[in-house]
Order: C-alpha cells, then structure tokens, then sequence
C-alpha cells in the first residue's frame, strides 16, 4: 500500500518541479539577457543586482511575497479537499509568474537578448538546475507532511515554495558556475585556435580602441579601406576575445588583405589579452573620457587601459588630437590625428577639409555631427597609411551609410528620427544633443540617462539635464538615473510642463505617438541601462 501512495505522490512532485522549473527560466530571461551582456561574469551580474536604483530584486521579492499570500488563501478556502488543496494552492504561482514574465518583456535592456548557443546552454542548465532544487524543496515538503500529518501544514505545504523565485538570482549564478565548467575550456580552445590562425596568414591588422566612437570608427574605416583592399572586420559591436575570435574562426583568412578588429576593455589587462590574439600592425584611439569608471575605478586606470594596445603595435598609432599628450609615455611610433578642419554641419550632413601627406580634398558625408568628421578623419588616416592615397579616400567617404544606433537619421511621415540608442558616453550625448537642434521644427529628446560612469554618474547626469533645457518634450525613462538628470533639468531654467518621465521605452514610444507631429525630431539618445 506504502508503494501505491508514493507513485501518485512522486508524481506530484516531478510535475510540480517541472512546472516550477519552468516558470523560474521565463522569469530569468531578462536577467540572463544581463548576464550575456556581462560576459558571463557572475561577480559583474551581482554587481549590476547592488546597483543603486535598481529593482529587480525587489520586483521578485513582491513576486514571492504575492505568490506566498496568495496560494495560503486559496489553499485555506479549498481545505476541504484534503491534501489537493495544496495543489490548487499552486494555481496563483502560475498566474502571477505569467503576469510578471509578460510585465518584464516590455522592460528595455542595455543590450537586447542573443539567443547564442551558449546561451541556449545557459538556459538549459538553468532548467535543470531550478527543476532539481525545486524537486528536492517539493518532496522535502512532502516528506514533512507524512511526518508531521498536520492538517493545516498540508493545506499550506506549498507556500514555502515562494522561495523559489527570491532566489533566482543565485539559482542563475550557480547554473553559470555549472556551465562554465564546459564554456570555459572550450572558449580558450577556440581563442588558441583564432590566435594560430590569424599568425599564419598574411593579413595585415588594424586594431581600434576608445572610450568612445570605436565601432563608429571601424564601420567607416571599413567602407574607405574596402574602396582598394579585401577588408575583414568585427562584426557590430564584438569587442571582446570571443568576439573576435568568432570573426577569425569563421572566416577563410586568404580570402582577404586587411582585418580591422574592435577592441573594448572594462578593466585593464582587457586590450592586452586581446593584442595577444591578434597583435595590431596600425593601433587607433578614437579618444578618452570617464566611460567605464564603474569598472576602472579611476581616469587614470582608463587612459592605461587603453594605453595598451600601444605597446602591441609594430608599426604606427593614429591617436585623437583631444587625447594625445595622455599617451606620450608610450614609445612606439605615434601620430597625432589633425588632418580635419573647416567643418561645416547641417541636417544634410557633415562638409570638412581633409589634409593627408600635405594634400587637401574638399569631403562631405551623410552622416550627422562635428565628431562625425573627426570619426572620418582618424579612419582616413589609418586608411592612408595602410597604404590608400588621399584621392581613393576622398572618393570612399561619399559612399559611408549611416551606422546603425549612432545618430542613424530616419524619416517617417515627415518625422525625423534620430536613432542614437547604442551611445553612452558624456562627449557622444553631447554631440548629438547639437545635432537634434540643427533641425528645424520641434525637438524631443528620449533617455534613460548615461550610464556605467562610475562616481562621476551623478554629476554627468546633472549635465546632461542642463544641456535638455530648452527642448519642446523631455521624456525621462525609467527610474535608476533619471533623478540626477530630472534635477540638472529642473535647476538650470527647464521647463517642468516639457519633462516627462515614464518607466519603460514602450510608454516613451506611446506618449511620443500621442503627440508627434509632421516636422518634429526625435532623439532616442543613449543605450538604455540593464534594468530601467
């Protein structure tokens, strides 16, 4: 009889994990989507946890708190159907994770889900991992209740289960530690192979490095070296050493001339790694400033962070004029970038003068702001000492398309739409808050906020409030930095009938349909933060 009683129950507790399982991994979702973006780096992830201003946790901890109460209530009330009114208990578990999985779709994140296979891994071991932990929660409670044979302990037994998604985050770091056990020798195996690759074939490199304007700056060093030469590069924004790797690795190398590679660092020893894989013959600085202080604690730890990939490079560096004295130190061949003046900008695009080996070319580009031509001129000067002349330059620079989420221009039903959404850096808002009052017509600008500016988050986000000040519509989104920016706003002279302030994109892009009208400018200006 013993027997018969434990199939049945056994089986209750493998659909009850499996269910549980289930709703856990739709919750995590977006957290893993912050993982991804973290590089899989749990000490990053929990970081991002800690972070002042930000609501995950207590989002899940109202989640178990409405999930405990709930299922005790209806448990009580269908106490009479002895030991299933248990598993009716369970019925609020199920809606409410679906009330909050469809709620935190519509939350924004810096950088979007890629269902990758390592992420599909992740994802897999997570499951596991939640149906364990919830299996052996759900036959402990079970086990309780044979023992204690309470009446209101069985009513109630499933109400512990509220646990469950107060720890999600932990189950998520342990299913990452799991997986690493695989992704991380493999990873290394696959770097080492990209490394051999890449030193045997005759490819010339070009490695790009910045706080700012890198993957600006390689998309147009692309279009000019593509003009004469077979050009390779990074795709997006893949900065990283798998990143790179995966272009090498995925790639016949004899197939082309020049590898142009994007190179990101958060903390220092990240170029040096990367300069290891793929040791640049031309190095390229777009500039410096307070971007990743979060990370690098300090303006200094920045500039020799970036300082590194000058003691790779076994030919010459392009450096941006704005930040050449901070690498004087270094001694490989160094030029200062000076080859753009007489800048003109309009909502047409930008004109300038270009000067290479004491020649000048009148240029003009599409794209948007005064950084645009100096984006165009430090990639011309890479371009002309791999061996372009100033003439196959100038008639490349024409043919630049707008880059994608970098002050990308488009025009909808008389409406311009400046796509700014991957900057997040001081110089780069800026920038295109001097292009979004170049336009005529009323001018609106969306943003969460700069981020990832460590101690100088704050007081950069004050300013940024003040250079908004005189806009037609202000559209504050979400709720971890906008407060520093609300009062740099509202201090310095704006408009508070103009500020608005809204908790995810989707209610930005709702009240900007509500009041947009033909001739008006929109700038969705910065990426947004991990959780808004």
């Amino acid at each position: 009889m013993g027997i018969f009683v434990s199939v049945p129950k056994t089986v209750e507790c493998i659909l009850t994990a499996l269910i549980f399982a289930v709703l856990l991994c739709f919750a995590a979702y977006k957290p893993l989507g912050v993982l991804q973006s973290a590089g899989y780096s749990n000490k990053k992830f929990f970081k991002w946890i800690s972070k002042k201003g930000n609501l995950a946790q207590q989002r899940m901890c109202l989640l178990a708190m409405l999930c405990i109460l709930s299922c005790a209530i209806i448990s009580l009330c269908f106490s009479f159907t002895g030991e299933w009114s248990a598993v009716i208990g369970l019925i609020p578990f199920v809606l409410f994770f679906i009330v909050y999985t469809v709620a935190d779709r519509k939350i924004a994140l810096r950088s979007e889900v890629t269902r990758t296979a390592r992420f599909t891994r992740l994802f897999v071991v997570l499951f596991v991992v939640c149906f364990i932990i919830s299996y052996i929660f759900v036959t402990l409670l079970n086990f309780a209740d044979c023992v204690w044979g309470n009446k209101i302990f069985t009513s109630l037994r499933y109400c512990a289960l509220a646990i469950l998604p107060a720890t999600l985050f932990l189950l998520i770091a342990l299913a990452n530690l799991i997986a690493k056990i695989y992704e991380v020798p493999r990873n290394k195996k696959f770097v080492k192979s990209a490394k051999k690759k890449l030193a045997e074939s005759n490819l010339k490199v070009i490695a790009i490095t910045g706080s700012y304007g890198k993957t600006s700056t390689k998309f147009i060093l692309n279009q000019i070296l593509s003009g004469k030469y077979r050009v390779l590069s990074t795709p997006r924004s893949h900065n990283t050493p798998i990143g790179i790797a995966l272009a090498i690795n995925s790639h016949m190398l004899a197939d082309y001339d020049i590898f142009v590679a994007e190179m990101g660092a958060r903390n220092l020893g990240d170029i040096d790694e990367l300069c290891e894989i793929c040791p640049p013959d031309i190095s390229v600085i777009t500039g410096v400033c307070g971007q990743h202080l979060e990370t690098f604690g300090t303006f200094a730890n920045v500039v020799k962070a970036k300082g590194e990939i000058l003691t790779h490079t076994q030919s010459c560096a392009v450096i941006a004029d704005d930040c050449f004295d901070l690498f004087a130190e270094y001694p490989c061949k160094k030029e200062r970038c000076g080859c753009v003046s007489d800048i003109d900008c309009s909502p047409a695009g930008v004109k300038f003068t270009l000067t290479l080996g004491g020649e000048s070319r009148v240029c003009e580009s599409k794209l948007l702001g005064r950084h645009a031509a100096f984006n165009i001129g430090i990639a011309a000067q890479a371009a002309y000492l791999a061996g372009m002349s100033l003439d196959e330059i100038a008639a490349a620079i024409p043919q630049i398309g707008y880059i994608e989420h970098r002050l990308q221009l488009i025009q909808n039903n008389g409406v311009n739409i400046l796509d700014d959404g991957y900057n997040s850096n001081v110089k780069g808002a800026r920038a295109a808050l001097e292009v979004l009052r170049s336009f005529e017509g009323r001018k609106i600008a969306v943003t969460p906020g700069l981020v990832e500016l460590g101690v100088l988050e704050e007081e950069e986000n004050g300013e940024l409030g003040k250079n908004l000040v005189g806009l037609d519509l202000v559209i504050l989104v979400g709720d971890s930095l906008i407060e520093p920016v609300k009062k740099g706003y509202l201090e310095n002279g704006g408009d508070k009938e103009k500020l608005v302030t809204v908790p995810s994109l989707n209610a930005a892009q709702q009240h900007i349909k509500e009041y947009i009208q033909s001739g008006d400018t929109v700038l969705f200006l910065n990426d947004l933060p991990d959780v808004v």
